[in-house]
């Protein structure tokens, strides 16, 4: 069963000479618990991509359904609520609260939708994710492959039908890359956890289940 799917999905900017196609009719499913990577060149499209995945930008035309629900179907204030329960993000840059320790910036989204964390499934990601002695450590105590775990850490705690990862592992070094990389795919496969990964990085991109490749804003592998 698709978890996340889109059709005809298009995005363009401009018009006449100045009209860029930054996706052209992608069709797309991703099942429940698959872990994806989208692979591209820089201008390919698979930014515009998951900001149409994640309800960020609204597409030009076609449909982008997450969990059994269309998108374009939402108005502003729904689909903000939707994403903080339905959608997950990862980002290149963390985008973690400094003020804020671990444990705090980990159920930070759950609490903004008014519901208490589950302490018990908190503690899992926690203790797999190895995080359990950074709790009270505030976010520029960490290195960065801890940063990131914190952000993958938040992202599934409050058990959304996707996780989107925005180049994860952009500002960290190979090793740290490659730790933070199984750290999704065992958070994956462990809860169960759909992943939609855009990547630039082909050798990060092999430890997805499957490929997905754009290239000027149309998919040309599906994996």
């Amino acid at each position: 069963m698709a978890i996340l799917e889109t059709r005809g999905l298009r995005k363009v900017y401009g018009s006449g000479d100045t009209e860029v196609r930054a996706l052209d009719g992608v069709d797309l499913a991703v099942e429940k618990g698959e872990f994806a990577a989208v692979v591209g060149t820089s201008g390919s499209g698979k930014s515009t991509l998951l900001h149409m995945l994640g309800g960020l930008d609204r597409p030009t035309s076609g449909t982008v359904t997450v969990d059994g629900r269309e998108l374009s179907t939402l108005k502003d204030e729904a689909l903000t609520i939707f994403r903080r329960r339905k959608i997950g993000f990862v980002f290149q840059n963390y985008n973690l609260v400094p003020v804020l320790n671990v444990y705090e910036n980990i159920v930070l989204p759950i609490q903004l939708d008014g519901r208490g964390p589950d302490k018990d499934y908190t503690d899992q990601i926690v203790e797999t994710l190895g995080l359990r002695s950074k709790l009270q450590n505030l976010p520029n105590d960490l290195s960065g492959g801890q940063q990131q775990r914190v952000a993958i850490a938040r992202a599934l705690a409050a058990k959304p039908a996707i996780i989107l990862a925005d180049e994860p592992t952009g500002n960290l070094d190979s090793r740290t890359s490659q730790d933070v990389m199984s750290l999704l795919k065992v958070t994956s496969q462990r809860f169960a956890q759909t992943i939609v990964m855009i990547t630039h990085n082909e050798e990060i991109a092999q430890m997805a289940d499957r490929i997905v490749r754009i290239e000027d804003g149309r998919i040309v592998v599906r994996g």
